[in-house]
């Protein structure tokens, strides 16, 4: 028995098994210039070694067919998801190609160490095994079989159970550890999910709160002042004498003021509706945006009709609120600005996309000139945070229609 005959041990890698493929480890480029170094060296050491010239014929020969083996018929296999029948006929030649080494040179149990891992990369874990315990089995038998006297077979019979049962046991150690790092990284990318989920819903929550503060703050302060003034001024004119001609100057700005009051007052109160989506909790947003139309046709001599098409759905809160403020807004412009005697308002539902179309025929401007105040601009931001798209069409005479495209 040789002093030199190595333990054939596989070396595992820390890489990840296939998905549905328990135990199989996935392979990767670095071990080519592992088995490229260990191949490198038992080609060597075999040549170094006492041997016949008939020998090193057959031994030279097995070596260099399992190279075209590995790279044409081996390493495809380490590249697919999940293992195939093909699998264990690669090993199945690579053992018959190592037996031709080793009965040539015992040192070629050397080459087991680049063997024994691709039993665990072509193949699932327990058949992998099963070619370990073949490939050492097989290795140990040849040694016999050149020195058949007791020590060198209870010498072989030695390193073979030791290295069988240490890679047994350390290929499921590391395919232990390996499912444990997998199960590891899916709680982690579990739990990065979660938390962007749980920003994004305080984001939103953060939102909707500040626009209630908002819309709570308007109301109990402008809007209420507005109230206040109203009454105030409508007091202050019952006080003056009709048909005195010393009070009708003071009476006109009275009812200007009055005008003036109770019109900031209405936009104070369209703010509250718009920042606050209670309005849209209790109804469709058809229904809200009807019930705006309706509203301006009452509150200005104007005929408005709103009217909605396409399957109606549940739109996100914030989407909703935009058309919504969109509409408010618009259609305070015609009132204040247009000098319209019609307003259509359009709703269509799209396959993933909701427009929304507010047309006048009123005085319209010139878009390239006019770019439409603050209003027009705090609608133009709306949309774009909402993901959506906004045009203004315009002319002098012509009317004005201001359609916005939302993703719904």
């Amino acid at each position: 028995m040789r002093e030199d005959v190595p333990l054939a041990v596989p070396e595992l890698s820390s890489c990840l098994p296939r998905p549905g493929q328990p135990g199989r480890i996935v392979d990767e480029p670095r071990w080519d210039a592992y088995y490229a170094v260990v191949f490198a060296a038992c080609v060597a050491v075999v040549q170094a070694g006492p041997i016949t010239t008939t020998g090193r014929i057959i031994a030279s020969a097995a070596l260099a067919a399992m190279v075209p083996w590995y790279v044409f018929a081996g390493r495809p296999l380490t590249q697919l998801e999940e293992a195939t029948p093909r699998g264990p006929i690669y090993l199945s030649g690579l053992v018959v190609l190592f037996a031709a080494v080793q009965s040539q040179n015992p040192n070629a149990w050397f080459l087991a160490f680049a063997l024994c891992p691709q039993c665990f990369h072509v193949t699932t874990a327990r058949r992998g095994m099963v070619f370990v315990v073949i490939l050492n089995v097989t290795a140990g038998l040849l040694l016999v079989w050149r020195d058949p006297r007791l020590n060198g077979a209870l010498t072989a019979f030695a390193l073979v159970i030791f290295a069988v049962a240490f890679s047994q046991i350390y290929s499921r150690w590391m395919i232990r550890v390996i499912q444990q790092s997998l199960e590891r990284a899916a709680l982690i990318t579990q739990l990065e999910s979660t938390r962007a989920e749980l920003a994004a819903a305080h984001h939103e929550a953060g939102v909707l709160a500040e626009r209630h503060r908002l819309a709570g703050e308007i109301h109990d302060t402008l809007a209420q002042g507005f109230a206040s003034i109203v009454t105030l001024l409508q007091a202050a004119e019952g006080s003056l004498h009709q048909g005195d001609p010393r009070t009708d100057g003071a009476r006109r700005h009275l009812e200007m003021a009055v005008a003036t009051a109770r019109e900031n007052l209405a936009e104070a109160r369209t703010l509250v509706t718009a920042l606050s989506p209670a309005q849209l909790e209790s109804s469709t947003l058809a229904e809200a945006l009807s019930r705006v139309a309706d509203a301006t046709a009452a509150a200005a001599d104007l005929r408005v009709t709103a009217e909605a098409t396409g399957t109606a759905r549940r739109l996100p809160t914030g989407t909703e609120v935009v058309l919504l403020r969109v509409c408010q807004e618009a259609l305070a412009n015609v009132r204040k600005h247009a000098g319209a005697r019609q307003v259509a308002v359009r709703l269509s539902y799209a396959d993933a996309r909701v427009r929304l179309a507010i047309a006048d025929d009123g005085a319209g401007f010139d878009v390239n000139h006019v770019n439409g105040g603050y209003g027009l601009h705090g609608m133009r931001e709306r949309v774009r945070e909402a993901g959506g798209t906004i045009q203004v069409r315009s002319a002098v005479g012509a009317g004005t229609e201001i359609s916005v495209d939302v993703p719904g």
